[in-house]
This record gives C-alpha cells, sequence and structure tokens, in this order.
C-alpha cells in the first residue's frame, strides 16, 4: 500500500477527521472491520472500550498537516451526512461521507473522496460489525490486521511521527 493509500486507510479508519467529535462512541469490544477502495478490501479487527475508541477519533483529527476548511453535518434517523474540505500534508481533499447503521452492532461509512493528490474521485467503504467481547489476550486499542500482525492504535501517534518531529505532549 502507498503512502496515499495508506493516509486514506487510516482516515476511513478512524472515521476521518473531519468529523471525529460527531460520532457516538462505538460500544465496546471486538469489531470487525473491512475496507473497499480501488478494487481492494482490507479486513482487520479492533479491540476497543469507550476511552479508547474517543483516543483514536481525537487523535485522528489531530493528524500532522492536517486541516479543514469546512464541515457541513447533517443528521437524520438513521443516518448521518459529512461534507468537508480539509489539507491534509499539504494537499486538499473533499470528502462526501454517508454513514448508515448503528454504532452498538453495525454500521457502514461510504466516503466519496476527491483532491490534489488524486488523479479521480475514489469512493472508499468501511463496514463495520461488532463480534463481541474482546479476546482475553486482546487489551482496548488493539488492531489484529489482514496476516495477523497486533498493533495497538493508541501507540500510534508515536509510530507514524516523521523522524525528528517532536513527541507528543503527554496525555496525548
Amino acid at each position: 500500500m502507498g503512502r496515499l493509500e495508506t493516509a486514506l486507510f487510516l482516515v476511513a479508519v478512524f472515521a476521518a477527521p473531519a468529523f471525529a467529535a460527531e460520532l457516538p462512541t462505538r460500544k465496546a469490544g471486538l469489531w470487525e472491520v473491512t475496507t473497499n477502495a480501488a478494487g481492494h478490501s482490507v479486513k482487520m479487527q479492533q479491540c476497543i472500550d469507550a476511552a479508547t475508541d474517543q483516543a483514536m477519533q481525537s487523535h485522528a483529527g489531530s493528524a500532522p498537516g492536517a486541516g479543514c476548511s469546512k464541515r457541513d453535518v447533517q443528521k437524520s434517523v438513521g443516518s448521518m451526512t459529512i461534507d468537508s474540505v480539509c489539507t491534509i500534508a499539504g494537499k486538499t481533499m473533499t470528502s462526501h461521507i454517508v454513514v448508515t447503521g448503528s454504532f452498538d452492532s453495525n454500521y457502514t461509512m461510504a466516503i466519496t473522496s476527491q483532491g490534489d493528490a488524486l488523479p479521480a474521485a475514489r469512493t472508499t467503504t468501511l463496514s463495520a460489525k461488532w463480534l463481541g467481547p474482546c479476546a482475553a489476550d486482546q487489551k482496548p486499542g488493539d488492531m489484529i490486521m489482514p496476516n495477523g500482525m497486533k498493533l495497538n492504535m493508541l501507540n500510534m501517534p508515536k509510530i507514524m511521527r516523521p523522524p525528528g518531529a517532536p513527541a507528543a505532549p503527554p496525555g496525548q
């Protein structure tokens, strides 16, 4: 996966920085998240609790070099629509996102993005379903990648920090 695809994947996984604050907290436990983009499907699992879900969403909104000049959120019964214009790593990205379902059992996000770094509009679909409690060897924040590798997303700001960049202040 290239840098752009990785960035788009992480934006989708973290529920997009443009509206992280508006999303309800997902039910604690193990979630299976499938992301479909550009003909590729990636399935992973996330172990979360209320605190880690909130932390993951807030970290997504504070990605280095990211800023949104527009965010329009429309809520209705059973769905939410978000239109945003954000700059990520100096590139402008316009997104239209439709969220349906329940953050207690399953939900879907359809994300259509276009911008400076994309030759054409791209649609990414994220589907998530609650599987039950996390396994005994999992802790909140753990992500199990398709290859079986386990990462803890609460450590990702440290992992993703560019070389020479200052560390995040304590508690972030």
